[in-house]
């Protein structure tokens, strides 16, 4: 196999080629991945923004690693919720409607933005406007429709980016949201990035576009002040370091709850040998429906109240708080009998791996800069004790979960998911897939998945059937097969690394996503 220089995989065909770019300039796979950040803003806007939040977890030539969080923040203040300008849509997968809410008042403070310069300005080495160049010109020229885009615009968000009239000249500029095909433009977004490389990210936080930003919230009911914006920072984390079959994973650390939760899990399956366990057999899917329901429980029990407490990772993982969940999974074996993610390798041993997120977007587009906001307050999933009851102040929780697998020192395995509350469970299987069935890279991310979530299985499509069978029954809860794989599955965007140097990486089908080489 020919030795290459470096991988990019993505959910779309343009963003990683973007990051593949400025492989071929000569940068390292930190320039490839804010290219691709930038990139995707374009290729995938129904995903994410400038205006979202987002992780990168960074793996250096010299064996560092750092958790990059720039994911969005409460605001600092609240007002009466009468004067709140939010309100619920509905958003259909095709087989699972959830309710999410939009509208000013869902629009928490954007990390995006900073994260770009942040992680470019710490690891990167190309010049930030060679880096953000196949973006802009994505957003002058136009880029090309596929089938997942027109489906996420036309099925699932449509009522959301044609709220205002902003949004309808960019995604109806016919009156119609745009078909596969056709090419969405973007000419204000590609000012305002280029403005931006121009007088720096704190235009975006302090200058102009922060007080369009402010004054639209005080006059139409938001709660972003010019304090929250001036005041939002980028953390550098260390990573939570997790070990699973004599191999470290590397993942998102507190106050997100993503990585924890899939280190729960890992902690929940290293008492099972799998050896004997053919993939998609009755007792692997038993085996996975159980790991999924019991994290969920042990989640409801001190956890999610408890995300900002010091060392909160350390207590929910220790073998104390494990055990009894141990006990219950071993009982129960013996009875038995609208987000995105980049990875990016190097040959120089530099990866990441990065994903971002709009939530839905909050339907307000910032006057004259093609930016949609985020509606991160207004995802159930990120506000467990109800709307309008966050803390002020304080890094949302996500379940984004950029992980890595390492063997020792060496990396292995980058990788990370979108896909809702369903990121931790889609990474946690393909982790298993890769470690636990000796699986490729590309039959991790494409072998089908199982989601276990308020007493419910869904399976998607390409499990035995005999097997499927077997569990009804045995499964306290409502098993549903999809007849069709799903971006409600999650999309799993991973690279490789053998032990040879050799690269190869698997863009998730599910969500028409490319690796592309060089």
């Amino acid at each position: 196999m020919q030795k290459l220089h470096g991988i990019v995989a993505a959910g779309h065909p343009e963003t990683a080629r973007a990051g593949l770019k400025m492989l071929e300039l000569g940068g390292n796979a930190f320039d490839a991945a804010v290219a691709s950040m930038l990139a995707a803003c374009v290729a995938e806007p129904g995903l994410t923004s400038l205006a979202g939040g987002g992780f990168l977890l960074a793996h250096t030539d010299t064996n560092q690693n750092i958790l990059f969080d720039f994911f969005t923040q409460t605001p600092r203040t609240k007002r009466p919720k009468s004067q709140v300008n939010f309100y619920p849509v509905d958003v259909n997968f095709g087989g699972s409607i959830q309710e999410f809410h939009i509208g000013l008042g869902s629009m928490a403070v954007p990390g995006v933005a900073a994260g770009v310069f942040h992680v470019h300005r710490t690891l990167g080495t190309l010049p930030l406007r060679v880096v953000a160049e196949p973006a802009i010109h994505l957003a002058r020229n136009g880029v090309e429709i596929n089938r997942f885009q027109a489906y996420t615009l036309e099925q699932i968000l449509q009522s959301i980016l044609l709220t205002s009239p902003e949004g309808r000249q960019i995604y109806a500029p016919r009156d119609t949201i745009l078909k596969a095909g056709e090419r969405l433009v973007m000419t204000d977004w590609a000012k305002t990035l280029a403005g931006l490389l121009e007088a720096g990210v704190r235009e975006f936080y302090e200058g102009e576009i922060a007080e369009k930003l402010v004054g639209d919230c005080r006059e139409g009911g938001g709660y972003l002040t010019r304090e929250d914006l001036k005041n939002y920072r980028v953390i550098e984390r260390n990573p939570l370091c997790i070990n699973y079959r004599g191999k470290q994973i590397l993942t998102n650390p507190p106050p997100s709850s993503g990585g924890t939760l899939i280190g729960f899990a890992l902690e929940l399956l290293s008492e099972v040998d799998l050896a004997g366990v053919e993939f998609g057999s009755a007792r692997h899917l038993k085996l996975l429906a159980a790991v999924m329901k019991l994290t969920n429980e042990a989640r409801r029990h001190g956890f999610d109240d408890r995300l900002h407490d010091d060392d909160i990772a350390g207590v929910f993982l220790s073998e104390e708080n494990c055990r009894p969940y141990q006990s219950q999974l071993r009982d129960a074996v013996n009875k038995w009998g609208s987000t995105t993610h980049i990875s990016v390798l190097d040959s120089d041993g530099n990866a990441a791996s990065v994903t971002t997120s709009n939530g839905e977007g909050s339907g307000y587009i910032i006057p004259g800069t093609g930016i949609m906001v985020n509606n991160m307050l207004g995802e159930e999933d990120l506000n467990p004790h109800g709307f309008h009851n966050w803390p002020e102040d304080v890094r949302i929780s996500s379940m984004m979960a950029p992980t890595m697998i390492l063997d020792g020192t060496r990396l292995e395995m980058v990788m990370g998911s979108g896909g809702s509350n369903r990121i931790r469970t889609a990474i946690l299987q393909a982790i298993s897939n890769h470690l636990d069935f000796g699986m490729s890279v590309g039959e991790a991310v494409e072998s089908p998945r199982v989601h276990w979530e308020s007493d419910r299985f869904d399976l998607e499509p390409g499990f035995d059937r005999a097997a499927v069978e077997q569990i009804r029954g045995a499964i306290a809860g409502e098993i549903r097969q999809w007849r069709e794989r799903n971006m409600f599955f999650g999309g799993v965007h991973a690279a490789i690394a053998r032990p040879d140097g050799t690269l190869s990486g698997a863009g998730d089908i599910r969500r028409d996503g490319a690796s592309l080489a060089i």
